[in-house]
């Protein structure tokens, strides 16, 4: 029988997009499994009125508060209207900020929404992720020596979604599928500046995913086939081979998350430099 869940709200207050808090607070959320959250989101709160509105519907629907306002004096009024309202607050920047001025030995600007800001990392990022879109899946070939990293691997071992991940991060990713009996491109083993990686998994998991994935209207697909276990041992034998022979690393991301397995590829793009 399952457990029943006590709810909770959770209000989440910033002067920018929310983003930060949002990932805070389910971070910790997710540490509780008898309760569950209803979240709140209130961003770009900026101003007196907008606050003293926000206040008002955290009164009606009480719960633990969450917030990163930069300006001080919006702190302090809805420090202090909490405390009236015996409501938990917590300004989620506030312990960090403190202990980076301390460091530092100087005051932040505390600019808002300066995380977002139009600078030479977003565009670079822009950048990435329109190369990864365009490289995924064995696309455009002619020019992986322009990719940061490639990823290579069978079916289903996550390439596209750590390759989209890792351009988040600004690192231009290609990936190309490992198909027994098909050659990979050329322009590939010519490739002299990008990291390539190989990501395996166990055989249950390829399994396991390629189960669920729709493929019944593809022209040639083999449901039977791409499922088969004893098949897909055969594959990944074939892809860990391949990757030894070049001497590419090789990441099983079986019980790893996605970004866990994008932590893994970043540490050795530092290592090898």
């Amino acid at each position: 029988m399952e457990n029943k869940k006590n709810f909770f709200h959770l209000h989440l207050i910033s002067d920018s997009t929310g983003e930060t808090l949002i990932s805070a607070g389910r971070a910790a959320s997710v540490q509780f499994q008898s309760s569950m959250a209803i979240e709140h989101v209130y961003p770009l709160i900026r101003n007196r009125q907008q606050l003293l509105s926000v206040l008002d519907a955290v009164d009606r629907e009480p719960g633990i508060l969450l917030y990163t306002l930069v300006d001080q004096e919006l702190a302090a009024l809805l420090d202090g209207r909490c405390r009236e309202l015996g409501i938990p607050c917590v300004n989620v920047l506030e312990p960090i900020m403190a202990t980076f001025q301390a460091y530092l030995g100087a005051p932040s600007r505390r600019r808002v929404g300066a995380q977002h800001a139009l600078n030479a990392d977003y565009f670079a990022r822009i950048e990435a992720l329109n190369f990864t879109m365009d490289h995924d899946d064995g696309q455009m070939p002619e020019d992986y020596d322009e990719a940061d990293v490639v990823l290579v691997g069978v079916s289903r071992s996550s390439k596209t979604p750590t390759s989209i991940y890792l351009a988040n991060r600004g690192i231009k990713t290609a990936n190309i599928p490992i198909v027994p009996g098909m050659e990979l491109p050329e322009n590939l083993f010519r490739a002299t500046r990008p990291l390539i990686v190989g990501l395996v998994a166990t055989t249950n998991r390829i399994s396991q995913v390629r189960e669920n994935r729709e493929l019944g209207t593809t022209q040639g697909f083999d449901r039977q086939h791409y499922t088969d276990r004893a098949a897909i041992n055969e594959e990944l034998k074939y892809a860990r081979a391949l990757c030894a022979r070049h001497n590419w690393p090789v990441i099983d991301v079986t019980h790893r998350s996605i970004e866990e397995t994008a932590a893994a590829i970043v540490a050795l793009r530092l290592k090898l430099r």
